[in-house]
């Protein structure tokens, strides 16, 4: 049984970093893609940082060159370092998991596994 569940969400001003944090159960993180996807209220979910199994990285041109995705393969976690964030970042923050390569990274119904989300609030 997978289970993902994320952590770090928080209230920070613009400008200002946090880290999220998705733990990763039932299934190894160096084995599988994993996906950061956010959801501001009244708006489609998102795609916004994809780690693919062998390192490969990819992200929305809204965080790229602020976020950046990693994971810990030993503890089973992937991280999500969002710096200079911006009011316009306000959202649930969602961690993904599945085989899932190449430029529709993006598509959350590729994905199979999902977190119950963290909320990120930027004022």
């Amino acid at each position: 049984h997978v289970q993902l569940v994320e952590s770090g969400g928080g209230s920070v001003q613009p400008g200002g970093s946090l880290t999220l944090s998705c733990a990763a159960s039932g299934v190894t993180t160096g084995t599988v893609c994993m996906a950061w996807f956010r959801q501001a209220v009244g708006k489609f979910r998102e795609g916004i940082a994809h780690l693919e199994s062998d390192g490969d990285e990819a992200y929305a041109d809204s965080v790229k060159g602020r976020f950046t995705i990693s994971q810990d393969d030993y503890n089973e976690r992937v991280w999500l370092q969002m710096n200079n964030l911006k009011p316009d970042d306000t959202a649930m923050y969602y961690c993904a998991a599945g085989f899932v390569y190449g430029d529709t990274w993006f598509r959350e119904d590729d994905y199979n596994h999902w977190g119950q989300g963290t909320q990120v609030t930027v004022s």
